[in-house]
């Protein structure tokens, strides 16, 4: 049995992102005065009284706007309603019913028949407010209940008449699988590339940089696997994060790839590479993260039958640490190879976890040790009398020595060339550890 869907929908700056934050108990929403800051689904695993429910933030709901971005916010408030088995429509005490409140009422009442609608009064902070919640009848959507995001108030109660009917965590099927997070700097086409996937408009589309702020999770299945995307924010340059909403989308993108088994990483391939995108790559990298470069928007490029050679030997050229990476060239617009990438995430994955024995390592090592020892320059040398594989996801191998101090990393870089040479590890970064040997 999945969970239940628990969607939060209302016009802008009543306090979604607030009540949101205070139900998943952490911030995970981005949380600002200024109306409109959700514009995506954001959607969080929790739980209230040992029923676990899936709760979806989503942006404000404005009726009538000519606005690109309000547009498809309030396109992802309706495809919200649509599949959600629960809707809290959130309203604001404070302010009274609005034509917003009243016009988004309507659309409940026509589209969500069937389904449960827990009205909730926001901002009522002391019981002197929770006197002006009757007016809120008039919306024909039940009882509203007096709540307070920002303090707590009335939050259990509240709560309980939402999970009322869910079942026990023991009943639900928590499988989520793999965790792919799709990240690169903002406009090079991530959503697209995710609804691709999906088969479906599951985020905001359009060619405004920056259009999804917070980091959505959507599962899926491929070919009866489970899988989940993390559709992120593009990263920015420090420099151009000029308010709260751009350092706080920049953060959750950080925290997309810490959270992540596989890190999907899109350029455009119409452009040069900047340095947005190196940092991109070297940020996964420090996650120690397997990953997989897609050359998005391939279909933008004049070429012939060298033009995709020539571009991967650029990008080694510009990368020369990261040409372990596969690279795969996809067109979100023509849909060409962008299924081909889920291929290469269960090979990648694979090489994540995958372990040398230390016989058949030290075997090779052994030979390129002994053609190649380590230089030194203090002129002591240096002994390298075995490497083990102590770890995976990452892998990590361990080269004992008798003076591990006076290996330097160049050396550390030959060696970890080697051992992609003999035994690949696509797309998965290498740690290398020199230990001093304990004496028998």
């Amino acid at each position: 049995m999945t969970k239940p869907i628990v969607a939060i929908i209302g016009r802008p700056n009543v306090g979604k992102s607030t009540l949101f934050n205070r139900i998943v108990k952490a911030k995970t929403a981005i949380v600002d005065d200024t109306p409109g800051v959700t514009r995506d689904r954001n959607y969080a695993e929790t739980d209230w009284a040992g029923k676990l429910f899936t709760l979806v933030d989503t942006g404000g709901f404005i009726p009538k706007t000519s606005d690109t971005i309000e547009i498809a916010t309030r396109e992802q408030s309706i495809l919200a309603i649509d599949e959600a088995d629960v809707l809290v429509f959130l309203v604001d005490v404070r302010t009274g019913i609005t034509t917003e409140d009243l016009e988004l009422a309507e659309i409940v009442k026509k589209r969500f028949k069937g389904g449960k609608v827990v009205l909730a009064a926001n901002k009522s902070d002391n019981a002197n407010f929770e006197l002006e919640v009757g007016d809120f009848y008039k919306l024909g959507l039940g009882e509203p209940h007096p709540i307070s995001a920002s303090i707590g108030r009335r939050i259990g109660d509240f709560l309980d008449e939402i999970v009322l009917g869910f079942v026990k965590k023991e009943n639900i099927d928590e499988a989520i699988g793999l965790k792919l997070a799709v990240i690169g700097k903002p406009n090079v086409g991530k959503s697209s590339f995710v609804n691709v996937l999906l088969g479906k408009n599951q985020q905001i589309v359009t060619e405004i940089p920056g259009t999804t702020r917070d980091a959505i999770d959507t599962s899926f299945k491929y070919y009866g696997k489970d899988f989940t995307l993390i559709d992120t924010a593009g990263l920015r340059k420090k420099t151009k994060i000029t308010n709260s909403i751009e350092f706080y989308s920049t953060l959750r993108t950080s925290r997309a790839i810490e959270r992540c088994d596989l890190a999907i990483l899109l350029i455009d391939g119409s452009q040069e590479l900047s340095v947005q995108d190196i940092r991109v790559f070297q940020e996964a990298y420090e996650h120690r993260k397997p990953m997989i470069l897609v050359v998005n928007k391939w279909d933008l490029v004049e070429k012939d039958e060298k033009t995709m050679r020539n571009y991967s030997d650029y990008l080694d050229s510009k990368l020369p640490e990261f040409r372990h990476i596969p690279k795969i060239f996809t067109s979100t617009i023509t849909k060409r190879r962008v299924l081909n990438v889920m291929e290469l995430v269960e090979k990648v994955y694979g090489e994540f976890n995958k372990r040398i024995s230390t016989s058949k390592l030290n075997e090779v090592m052994e030979q390129t040790i002994f053609h190649s020892p380590p230089p030194s320059k203090t002129g002591k040398l240096i002994k390298i009398k075995y490497v083990s594989q102590v770890k995976t996801a990452p892998p990590v191998f361990v080269f004992f020595a008798n003076e591990p101090t006076l290996i330097e990393e160049p050396y550390r870089k030959f060696l970890e060339r080697r051992i992609r040479e003999e035994f690949s590890f696509t797309g998965v970064p290498l740690t290398i550890e020199f230990r001093k040997k304990s004496k028998d």
